[in-house]
C-alpha cells in the first residue's frame, strides 16, 4: 500500500507539468468516480470523485481537460489533468449520456436521455444554445470528421438520426436493429458502423445515401444468441479492425473492417461495455460493467494480459496518450 501511495504521489507531481501522460481513465457509474491507472504498472493510482453517474468522457482540444457526462446530476464535469480534480460543472439537459466536441473544441453536442433531445452547448459561455428533439432515449453521439454531420442513436425508436449541423435539422432517420447504442465512422469516412444491442448486430450504413449496406451478427463459442448484446465499438489505430463489446456474452468480437468478417472472439469480464485502443494499437482496454474491472488485451495476439479492479459498474475508457 505504501509503495502505491508513493507511486501515486510521484505520478501526480509529474502530471502537473506533463501532456500525453499515458494515464488511463475509467468512469464508474455506481461509485460516482473515475479510476486513474498508471500505464506501466496498470495499477489504480488515484480515484477522482465526480458528480453522480459518470459515463461518457472526452478530451478538450488541448487535451489538458477531460469532460465527463454525469447522468444523475445533469452536468458535465470538467477535470483538470494536471491536478486530477474536478474544476467545474457544465449544466446539460436531464440525464446526459454521450457527447461529442466540435472540431474547434468550442462547442459540444450531448444526448439528454430523459427528455429525448440532443443539446448544443457553447463552451465559451457554458450555456445550452439549442436543443433538437430526437426519438426516445437518445444515446450514442458521433460527429463526422468534417464536422458537418451529427449521428444520434435512439434506443427506443431503433434508429439513427442524421443531423445537418449547419441547419440544425434531422435530414434522415435510419431504422436499424433493436436498441441501437454506439456509432463510429469508418476509417475511410464512407461508412457509419452502429451497434444494436438487443438484436445482437452491428449495422453498416453508407454515409453517401444513409442506406444500410450490411448487418453483422455475432455468436461467441458456447454462448446463447440472447446473451449477445453489443454496445461499445472501437477502431484500431491502423484502421483495420473494429473491436465490438458483446455485453452479456462476455466477449469482444474482433472484426476485419475490409472484409467485415469476424476474426476472433476474446473472453473478457462480465458484461463488457466500452473498449479503447492505446494510440500505438498494441493494447486494447475493455470496461466490464458487472465484474467491476478493466481487461487489458494484447491487441496483436488477442491474449488477455491482466484484469484490473476499478470502481463499481465501469462504463467508459479514455487514454491520455
Amino acid at each position: 500500500m505504501l509503495i502505491l501511495l508513493m507511486l501515486g504521489a510521484a505520478f501526480t507531481t509529474s502530471v502537473a507539468h506533463a501532456r500525453d501522460t499515458g494515464l488511463i481513465f475509467v468512469s464508474n457509474e455506481k461509485s460516482h468516480d473515475i479510476s486513474v491507472l498508471d500505464p506501466d504498472s496498470l495499477e489504480v493510482i488515484k480515484t477522482i470523485p465526480t458528480s453522480r453517474r459518470p459515463r461518457d468522457m472526452n478530451f478538450n482540444r488541448e487535451r489538458n481537460k477531460i469532460y465527463v457526462a454525469c447522468g444523475d446530476d445533469d452536468v458535465i464535469d470538467v477535470i483538470d489533468i494536471a491536478t486530477l480534480r474536478v474544476e467545474k460543472h457544465i449544466a446539460t439537459g436531464p440525464s446526459p449520456e454521450a457527447f461529442e466536441l466540435g472540431p474547434d473544441g468550442k462547442q459540444l453536442w450531448v444526448s439528454n436521455e430523459s427528455n429525448a433531445t440532443v443539446g448544443f452547448i457553447d463552451l465559451a459561455t457554458g450555456e445550452m444554445a439549442y436543443e433538437l428533439a430526437t426519438g426516445p432515449e437518445p444515446e450514442g453521439v458521433t460527429l463526422s470528421p468534417d464536422g458537418k454531420t451529427l449521428y444520434v442513436t435512439s434506443e427506443i425508436a431503433d434508429m439513427v438520426h442524421v443531423v445537418d449541423v449547419a441547419s440544425r435539422t434531422i435530414i434522415a432517420n435510419v431504422l436499424i436493429g433493436t436498441r441501437p447504442r454506439r456509432t463510429v465512422v469508418s476509417p475511410d469516412g464512407s461508412e457509419l458502423w452502429a451497434t444494436a444491442e438487443l438484436s445482437g448486430e452491428v449495422y453498416i450504413i453508407r454515409r453517401e445515401d444513409n442506406q444500410i449496406d450490411e448487418a453483422i451478427s455475432f455468436l461467441p463459442p458456447g454462448m446463447r444468441i440472447a446473451d449477445v448484446t453489443p454496445v461499445g465499438i472501437a477502431t484500431s489505430p491502423d484502421g483495420r479492425t473494429m473491436a465490438v463489446t458483446l455485453g452479456n456474452a462476455n466477449h469482444v468480437a474482433m472484426v476485419d473492417i475490409a472484409s467485415r468478417k469476424i476474426e476472433d472472439y476474446i473472453l473478457v469480464g462480465s458484461r463488457p461495455w466500452e473498449a479503447a485502443y492505446s494510440r500505438d494499437g498494441k493494447r486494447l482496454f475493455v470496461a466490464n460493467g458487472m465484474s467491476d474491472d478493466l481487461t487489458v488485451i494484447d491487441a496483436q495476439s488477442g491474449r488477455v494480459i491482466r484484469s484490473v479492479a476499478v470502481g463499481q459498474i465501469p462504463y467508459g475508457i479514455l487514454i491520455d496518450d
